[in-house]
């Protein structure tokens, strides 16, 4: 090839051709260095036969700079990338990024410099150097990643340097890691869980697409089960990929992991130092790595060897990216072992209505494990009907929830309440004004955080300190709370029973994989007596004395205008109850409602899970809703209120008239504002028969819109704000 083209990380350029100098030898996939006017940028190579691109002469083809010493991408992965960026209306350039995710790990063996306390103390100790030594006991990272840890400049810890309190040292970065064995600690399965396995275990064996719904009740075993396909993997010596929902749930897969194969995998999420990242990235394109556990990120990662892919908890909206490409990971994650074409596991006791609609047209292979492992029986589920029990004034538990409360207190067993909302009030307003705080950069109420002093946006980040008044007309001490959050569930619990023990379970307290694990190390040494937590409690964890789950508020997750609103509540009750009960005392479970004649809360009552599904499938099949129709959202933002708006409305001017699309809107989104850009939304509804990517980029395609102007497309949406 003495000719290239190249996929680039700049959208607007679109791929480029280059020349390849003399001596150099590269093939599609080949990571390469090219120079683009004064710079030098990364780049693919690609095939050119797939890339169409305007055509330059030979004589004024640029040569490429060099490769970077790392494997090809291999074609199964190209290929998804490129029917990622085709579905999902995206760039090729900003898929193809999310693979080199790792610019550490394209330049090629190297060592980096750590540092840790060495044990010495500093000549001046400040108020800094104290709270720096404090948060590094056991901690070693580079300069950057201390300070951030230890919430200090990097200059604090420069000079600690400097007075050998911290001490550094020398890390190979490419370091293997400790191998797994499938043979490790065999487990004692039920029959149900052998029969499963077989099925799994075969599918691994044949090297064959096979994608399989595993459904279970929570409890079932099914971690353990596909446990035994990844031991197949291993003995075959190809890589497998687990993919998780939430990072709280890392640490405790990765001790269960440890416990049956004798050594972690390899863990990838966002949380990790950049060292760490590194070396993950290289030995996963090695195909050292064996075992990948990972948020949605590590779908993109080059495998060497990949030999399976599992989606744990399947049916979470988490897999969905809302940023940047738009993709849903379960999904891709299907994409991929087709294109691999190994097998793919979706894990879930509670399916997206999707997956069971391609288990009933026969794309996806069911697996049932209907009943919990060991003689476990499922918890008994009872309504609390909030019109008619209800709580006492200023108080948001029922009298029944709390006497459940109680008994399991003097019974020494835990329990867990659960309402899917952070902080302490969702609203905080002047009881003489009724000025409510709002943030400055989102259509969005500050919610009241009191255990950190702080009002917080959960859509921007923006904080501020709660005033002494009220900042519309000047009066002291009269700031109210509106609704309760978890922590204000906390509060009350705190002061019906003085005696118990709490911990607040939210994506605040959890935020981080070392806090997750310490949180469930206390609960599991009976250190907690009362859990209250948000959808982060709501799946993966295992706590046998757990007999008692309150669901605070059913009703929440019904409001607005979510097409998939029943469908999710569902989920995640139904994942929050199954956390009662699961070791050798029975459980109960306790719903709050003011509607328990509705479809969703009768059915969780009466455990009847396909009754509820039925009913959904039947309204989602009127409202030709996915998955019996296709959904898109097209969204236009600009800072300039007015901006967005003239871009919208030509859109919607220049929609096209097809009838097998329906287009509604433009109109502002509910979330009219965010992070300070004003927001349009379209939404479009079609026919599975209608090529809607096609009629997407042709109609977008002809527009153009001033620079301040963003439109994205979301394929497939799972958030309506």
């Amino acid at each position: 090839m003495n000719r290239v083209r190249l996929v680039i990380f700049n959208a607007a350029l679109g791929p480029l051709d280059y020349r390849v100098p003399e001596g150099m030898e590269v093939e599609p996939g080949s990571v390469v260095v090219a120079p683009l006017g004064p710079r030098q940028i990364v780049g693919i190579v690609w095939e050119a036969e797939r890339l169409p691109a305007t055509p330059v002469p030979d004589a004024r083809l640029r040569p490429l700079v060099g490769m970077l010493p790392v494997p090809p991408l291999k074609a199964e992965l190209r290929r998804l990338i490129e029917w990622t960026a085709d579905y999902y209306c995206a760039s090729l350039a900003s898929v193809a990024r999310m693979v080199l995710s790792s610019g550490g790990a394209l330049r090629g063996p190297s060592t980096v410099t750590e540092y840790r306390l060495s044990g010495g103390l500093p000549e001046r100790m400040t108020p800094q150097r104290q709270a720096a030594i404090d948060a590094l006991e056991g901690e070693q990272a580079t300069i950057r990643e201390l300070a951030e840890i230890a919430g200090v400049s990097e200059g604090v810890l420069r000079g600690l340097v400097n007075q050998g309190v911290l001490e550094p040292v020398t890390v190979h970065s490419d370091r293997p890691y400790a191998r797994a064995d499938a043979g490790f600690a065999q487990p004692d399965l039920s029959a149900e869980q052998t029969e499963v396995a077989e099925h799994l275990v075969a599918a691994v064996r044949d090297d064959r697409f096979v994608p399989f719904l595993l459904d279970g009740v929570t409890g079932s075993g099914k971690t353990e089960t596909y446990f035994e396909a990844i031991a197949e993997s291993l003995w075959k010596g190809r890589q497998t990929l687990v993919l998780l929902p939430e990072i709280a749930l890392t640490e405790a897969f990765l001790r269960r992991f440890e416990e049956r194969f004798g050594s972690a995998p390899v863990a990838w999420h966002s949380s990790l130092k950049s060292t760490e990242r590194r070396r993950a990235w290289r030995a996963i394109a090695s195909g050292e790595a064996q075992v990948v556990v990972g948020a949605r990120s590590a779908l993109f990662l080059p495998y060497a060897r990949l030999g399976l892919i599992v989606v744990d908890e399947a049916h979470e909206v988490s897999f969905k990216q809302d940023e940047g490409v738009r993709y849903n990971a379960r999904d891709v994650a299907v994409m991929r072992a087709r294109f691999e074409g190994i097998p793919v596991i979706l894990s879930s006791a509670t399916p997206a209505l999707e997956s069971l609609q391609m288990a009933e047209s026969g794309v996806y292979e069911k697996l049932v494990l209907p009943s919990r492992f060991g003689g476990a029986e499922l918890p008994a589920i009872d309504t609390i009907d909030l019109t008619r029990e209800k709580p006492p004034r200023g108080r948001w538990l029922a009298p029944r929830l709390v006497e459940a409360l109680q008994e399991r207190l003097e019974r020494g067993e835990q329990s867990l309440l659960f309402l899917n909302r952070r902080g302490y009030a969702p609203l905080t307003l002047c009881r003489h004004c009724g000025f409510r705080f709002q943030c400055p950069n989102c259509s969005a109420w500050l919610v009241e955080h009191r255990l950190s002093r702080r009002l917080a946006c959960h859509h921007c980040g923006h904080e501020t300190a709660p005033p002494d008044h009220c900042p519309e007309c000047g009066e002291p001490d009269c700031l109210v709370a509106c609704g309760p959050g978890v922590e204000r569930i906390a509060h009350e619990v705190e002061e019906l029973l003085p005696e118990a023990r709490l911990a607040i379970a939210t994506s605040d307290t959890l935020n981080s994989p070392d806090k997750a694990a310490e949180f469930v190390s206390q609960v599991e040494a009976r250190a907690v007596d009362v859990i209250v937590g948000t959808q982060l409690v709501t799946k993966g964890f295992h706590f046998p004395e757990l007999t008692l789950v309150g669901v605070v508020d059913a009703d929440l997750g019904l409001e607005g205008g979510d097409l998939r609103a029943a469908e999710r509540t569902y989920q995640q009750i139904a994942q929050v109850a199954g956390r009662a009960g699961r070791g050798s005392k029975p459980g109960d479970v306790l719903i709050q409602t003011r509607h328990p004649q509705a479809s969703v809360i009768a059915a969780l009552a009466a455990g009847d899970r396909d009754a509820f599904y039925t009913v959904e499938t039947e309204a989602r099949r009127h409202a030709g809703a996915p998955p019996f129709g296709r959904w898109a959202a097209i969204i236009v933002s600009s800072e300039d209120e007015a901006e967005a708006r003239e871009a919208a409305n030509r859109i919607g001017a220049t929609q096209p008239t097809l009838p097998d699309v329906a287009v509604l809107g433009p109109a502002p989104a509910p979330m009219a504002l965010l992070r300070g850009r004003y927001r349009y939304r379209l939404l479009l509804n079609a026919r599975r028969s209608a090529e809607l990517q096609r009629v997407i980029r042709d109609w977008l395609g002809a527009l153009s819109f001033q620079q301040g102007v963003r439109v994205g497309v979301d394929i497939d949406p799972y958030s309506f704000v």
